[in-house]
């Protein structure tokens, strides 16, 4: 049985995609997630937001998507819940694409 996750794909004030997760991110909901990633972006290059500050949980097929999407696309941003900055930055994320915590975000 999958884990709950719940994704909404829109795009933010300036126009950028953006996809909103909430739930947890694992290997039991990853492909749906993946989906939502590839959707946003509609096969291009274009920059794209992940909000994540609703997401308390990420393992690591969570974090190898992100990867994935940071290659191939122009500019990521994604934004977290702080529990989970530190993963991120662990994991080198954030030295590809731009990591921000949600309590730091000013997306609308």
């Amino acid at each position: 049985m999958a884990t709950p996750l719940y994704l909404i794909t829109d795009r933010g004030a300036d126009g950028t995609a953006r996809v909103t997760a909430t739930g947890e991110i694992d290997l039991s909901n990853i492909k749906t997630f993946t989906r939502a990633l590839t959707a946003a972006g509609e096969g291009t290059r274009r920059p794209i937001t992940i909000d994540l500050s609703a997401v308390r949980y990420l393992d690591s097929a969570g974090i190898n998507a992100l990867f994935d999407h940071a290659d191939a696309v122009d500019h990521l941003r994604v934004i977290v819940h702080p529990l989970l900055i530190r993963v991120l930055t662990i994991s080198g994320l954030s030295k590809i694409a731009t990591v921000e915590s949600a309590t730091a975000s000013t997306d609308g």
